[in-house]
């Protein structure tokens, strides 16, 4: 029940944001809409769990509705890497989202929700994936951190087996309009 209740405060809050992006957007003057492609590198610290750091790539489309709001789709790659043989996750993610400037167009608010496909040693569960982060974007090179809930997948804690991993996760990107 809990993750449900987590899960419609996500979309509700989502759809809000959508909603006044939609109605700033409007009111927006001769801003160009259009598309950008980013290629990012992704390293980062698992909270609480059995792994001890993460890295990955990226690719990301960004759809700019205004000068101040976007819409993004990312995917790529990333391995979570565990002490001993076989213990690594790897993982495909699969993640919409929004992202807002909040200061000089370059400081931004990012919220984005999807899955997580695991894809490596025979594990082969999917994961709710939520991740909100802030970041930094010039017209070329994009820095962020964030934070990313995995609310499906295994973490071993005090023994015993238990669901709901997280990480801690900085990316660093290079992109350009398309």
């Amino acid at each position: 029940m809990k993750n449900v209740f987590n899960i419609k405060t996500v979309l509700t809050t989502l759809a809000l944001v959508l909603g006044l992006a939609t109605a700033s957007a409007q009111e927006a003057k001769n801003y160009d809409q259009g598309f950008r492609l980013g290629f990012g590198i992704n390293g980062g610290v698992p909270i609480n769990n059995q792994y001890d750091f993460s890295l990955g790539a990226d690719a990301r489309v960004q759809y700019d509705l205004s000068q101040k709001y976007s819409l993004t789709f990312t995917t790529g790659f990333s391995n979570m890497f565990a002490p001993g043989k076989d213990n690594d996750l790897g993982y495909i993610p699969a993640k919409a989202g929004f992202k807002a400037f909040v200061l000089k167009d370059q400081l931004y608010l990012m919220g984005e929700v999807g899955a997580a496909f695991a894809v490596t040693n025979g594990y082969d569960k999917t994961s709710l994936l939520l991740s909100p982060g802030i970041g930094y974007a010039t017209s070329k090179v994009d820095i962020s951190l964030r934070y990313e809930h995995f609310n499906d997948f295994a973490i071993i804690r005090n023994g015993a087996v238990k669901e709901g991993l997280g990480q801690v996760s900085l990316r660093l990107a290079y992109g350009f309009k398309i």
